[in-house]
């Protein structure tokens, strides 16, 4: 299981930080963070594997979002620095768990989501 937090209603400009903490002893190949808003697919903002030497962000956050994880606590964590209005959605933690996992996918274990509101 998968159980997201730390979000919440910020002015643009501010910052944010999600974790997400995973329970059980399944191995991640790689956490991801996916954020989706109302009337919008859910995308995939950034992503990281089990040694954090590969890292994926979306071209919308590069330079502002940092994903880092730790394997000790089976964590995996968002910051979000210089948020926008437009980065306003539901984020999602998500494992990917198959051999064949990539930062793309797939990812086959899923959080509750958290609400990030970035106010103009």
């Amino acid at each position: 299981q998968l159980q997201a937090s730390g979000g919440g209603l910020v002015q643009a400009g501010g910052s944010l930080r999600l974790s997400c903490a995973a329970s059980g002893r399944t191995f991640s190949r790689y956490l991801g963070w996916f954020h989706q808003a109302p009337g919008k697919e859910r995308e995939l903002v950034a992503a990281i594997n089990w040694s954090g030497s590969n890292t994926y962000y979306a071209d919308s956050v590069k330079g502002r979002f940092t994903i880092s994880r730790d394997n000790a606590k089976n964590t995996v964590s968002l910051q979000m620095n210089s948020l926008k209005p437009e980065d306003t959605a539901v984020y999602y933690c998500a494992a990917g768990t198959t051999t064949w996992a990539t930062s793309l996918g797939p990812y086959d274990y899923w959080g509750q989501g958290t609400q990030v509101t970035v106010s103009s």
